[in-house]
């Protein structure tokens, strides 16, 4: 029967060509610009580190010089507090002094010990800050503002050295938003060193959150601080101020790399890293140092996109030229093309008519010396030897089909030889019995056989020839036609048996061929089976009351090997649910496209899986089972299996 011819669409030569060289110059065109636009981002990172680097190193050290120039008045102030004693009213008055050498104090306090300044009052803290151009002066300490409770009290106390305070509102006192460096004071009493308060110097966090809204960066890029503990002094949002830290900003966007980057910040660390979305809602770098006098930290943080968009803008302007000039040199490239390839064109017309079955066509005449004369000579040497091939190809393919049809007659007489009607003998109740054999190839070289000797004696075997195909099968089928004949003579145990198949084996045995054989004769009356084994797998034996395990051998060697063999046979009582279960190698030997073998444990597993005693049921999950493990890997082997289910006796022995 023929088939239409194939029909293609049929796609220049000169633009392929082109194609192909449009693909190369895009893929080095591509490198260069995935090098150049990521060292482009490196240099622009760096920049902008750097850039952030001074402009929060500036920041900082502005802050810092007021902070230092704030911590020396209650330092000094705490120096001449140890040295002597003071009158309420020199105090008050050194106080006041104090303030106004500094006008970046908003107010400060010399905060005594309960009963240590006057024995007769709890509280003494006169506290002087300024209000406008003036200094006002109020007394701290009441039932309702108790300062000794206060942080700016307790932690100086408690640590003994000088601290700056988190931010706070001081309601009643400043009444301001402010921070608090406290400096303890000592006295020497008895000859040791007691402390006798604290002295303060309070600023106002308002010029604080001016100078760090004053930093910007790019187009929207702003500048925050943090304190001690993460919380927002300064912010462009004014709801995150005293009220949120950047540990709660990390929580609500479920930010682990953020809370990481706070966990740095309130160290004291330095740093420049990537954030996602939690404050602009997009990928954003953050610049972060400290200050060192109070323990916050300093953040310069900017979007990515405004970083980068000079990059980015760069980029698409050079992919639109670079677009533009692909599309200019593919033009120039297919103009050139077609004209070099015109005499292929040509050639390939002509060769459309060979592909079609013509082969007494004349191809095109190429005066050229060059690759395409060469193509056309070569084309007309493949006409010539391709008109050839193809006769001989017709006569090898008859010969195969001969051969085909020759081996499919082959194994249907060789699956003749073979028992193939089940249950074999449906008259005697004492067992039943079941076998399959699936060859690697069309014919194979396994066997099995079964058969009735007397009304209470059944003979059975199964067997491995050495080798497969068409000689294995003969091989197989002398083989059982010998079991076969000699056992029905009678008289004979399995093991003499196999001493005269293995003599007519080995007689003339020119191929070296040979073959393994387990053999059984069971008396199905009382259950008393004998064995003899010539070099075959042991058979699995499932007592109705136990798990499947080997059947004990006696030794024999191959049958048609050596003539002098001789072979010994073993003997056991089957009881009522014994099963045996008889297997060629192809099962335990069978792979998986890992080349891993099926194993004799795994058959264990499955014969203990079936609880069913039918026999067609053990060797069809058998089978099953080993076709799943092998997974489409090919059959490198004849598998053969044979099961038989003693019932025990239903009938008086005879």
């Amino acid at each position: 029967m023929k088939t239409a011819p194939l029909t293609f669409r049929r796609t220049s030569l000169a633009v392929k060509f082109g194609l192909m060289v449009m693909a190369g110059t895009s893929l080095v065109f591509a490198a260069a610009f995935i090098y150049n636009h990521a060292l482009s981002r490196r240099s622009i990172l760096r920049n902008a580190e750097i850039n952030a680097s001074n402009l929060a190193g500036a920041t900082v050290g502005r802050i810092e010089a007021v902070l230092n120039g704030v911590e020396k008045i209650p330092c000094y102030m705490a120096l001449c507090l140890e040295q002597r004693t003071w009158a309420r009213e020199d105090l008050t008055a050194f106080i006041s002094n104090g303030l106004a050498a500094n006008p970046d104090i908003f107010g400060s306090t010399v905060a005594f010990e309960p009963y240590t300044f006057d024995p007769h009052s709890r509280f003494f803290a006169p506290y002087c800050y300024h209000q406008g151009t003036d200094i006002r002066q109020i007394w701290l300490g009441s039932d309702q503002y108790q300062y000794f409770n206060w942080d700016w009290y307790i932690l100086p106390k408690e640590l003994q050295r000088s601290v700056w305070s988190e931010p706070f509102f001081d309601e009643g006192g400043g009444n301001i938003l402010m921070t608090t460096y406290s400096v303890p004071f000592y006295r020497l009493l008895n000859g040791q060193r007691q402390f006798q308060g604290i002295v303060t110097a309070d600023i106002a966090l308002d010029w604080l959150v001016n100078m760090v809204a004053s930093v910007s960066y790019l187009k929207t890029g702003y500048a925050f601080l943090i304190s001690q503990s993460g919380v927002f002094v300064t912010h462009p949002d004014k709801r995150l101020i005293m009220r949120q830290s950047i540990f709660d900003v990390a929580e609500g966007a479920n930010d682990a790399h953020l809370r990481q980057v706070g966990q740095a910040m309130v160290h004291g660390d330095t740093g420049f890293v990537r954030l996602e979305s939690p404050f602009f809602g997009k990928p954003a770098w953050l610049y972060y140092a400290p200050l060192k006098s109070p323990g916050w930290s300093l953040g310069v943080l900017f979007p990515e996109d405004e970083l980068f968009a000079d990059a980015q803008r760069m980029g698409r302007n050079i992919l639109l030229i670079g677009l533009a000039g692909f599309v200019i040199l593919f033009l120039i490239i297919v103009l050139i093309s077609a004209t070099v390839t015109r005499p292929i064109r040509a050639l390939a017309r002509t060769t459309a008519d060979i592909a079609r079955g013509n082969l007494d066509i004349k191809l095109p005449l190429v005066k050229s010396h060059d690759e395409v004369g060469e193509l056309s000579f070569a084309f007309d040497n493949m006409r010539v030897a391709l008109k050839e091939y193809i006769a001989g190809l017709t006569e090898a393919t008859a010969a195969r089909e001969r051969l085909e049809s020759e081996l499919k007659i082959a194994r249907t007489i060789q699956m003749s030889f073979l028992p193939k009607h089940f249950p074999p003998f449906p008259e005697q109740a004492e067992f039943d019995l079941f076998a399959r054999l699936e060859p690697a190839k069309q014919v194979g070289g396994d066997l099995y056989d079964f058969f009735l000797l007397d009304d209470q004696h059944l003979f059975f075997s199964i067997g491995d020839v050495s080798d497969k195909g068409v000689p294995a099968a003969l091989f197989m089928a002398v083989t059982k036609t010998l079991m076969k004949g000699i056992a029905m003579q009678g008289g004979l145990d399995p093991a003499s048996v196999l001493e005269h198949v293995n003599l007519e084996l080995c007689k003339e045995n020119d191929s070296l061929m040979f073959v393994t054989v387990f053999c059984a004769l069971l008396n199905f009356r009382t259950g008393e089976l004998v064995y003899s084994n010539a070099g075959h797998n042991p058979p699995l034996i499932r007592r109705a009351d136990g798990q499947p395990e080997e059947l004990p051998l006696p030794k024999g060697i191959i049958l048609g090997a050596i003539e002098e063999a001789r072979y010994t046979t073993a003997s056991l009582t089957l009881h009522a649910d014994d099963m045996l279960v008889l297997y060629t190698d192809g099962v335990t030997e069978a792979m998986n496209p890992s080349q891993d073998l099926y194993s004799l444990e795994r058959l264990r597993e499955t014969v203990n899986g079936v609880s069913d005693q039918n026999p067609k049921t053990i060797v069809d999950a058998i089978f099953q089972s080993v076709t799943t493990y092998a997974a489409g890997a090919p059959q490198s082997d004849d598998i053969t299996v044979l099961a038989l289910h003693y019932n025990g006796t239903s009938s008086p022995i005879r």
